[in-house]
């Protein structure tokens, strides 16, 4: 049985993030820390060696293990800024629509810089995936 990889750490996420090469998506992570420092009144979790996550959830995997996740968190990675949404996309259809130039995947926001994006959109999509996963608590 493979034990999960991504787990919480004792990494710095301030020094994480100066530690960034790109400039501009350094700048965009300080502001995508405190905008989820905000939302979740919660300081930032190193996950692994790139994941920036707040708060954790329980979730039982296929085999009926309990493993523990962020509510929402982040990623400078180097071709965009991963967000991770875990609750998925379905209900934020109308916001994706205003949001500005994106992609996604199963559970994943990818955003090239935030100055392609409505920030507040962003925000709005950010408070709702947590308080969706606040009040479902979402055991997967």
């Amino acid at each position: 049985m493979a034990e999960i990889k991504t787990k919480p750490t004792d990494m710095d996420a301030i020094k994480f993030i100066e530690s960034v090469d790109d400039a501009q998506k350094r700048a965009d992570s300080f502001e995508l820390l405190k905008m989820m420092e905000e939302i979740t009144g919660m300081k930032p979790v190193m996950w692994g060696e790139s994941m920036i996550g707040f708060d954790t959830f329980p979730y039982s995997n296929s085999k009926g293990e309990i493993n523990h996740w962020p509510r929402i968190g982040f990623s400078p990675r180097k071709q965009n800024l991963t967000l991770y949404i875990t609750p998925g996309f379905d209900q934020f259809e109308d916001l994706l629509a205003k949001l500005g130039k994106h992609t996604t995947s199963k559970g994943c926001l990818y955003i090239k810089r935030l100055a392609d994006v409505d920030k507040k959109v962003l925000r709005t999509i950010a408070e709702k995936t947590y308080q969706m996963m606040k009040d479902q608590n979402f055991l997967r």
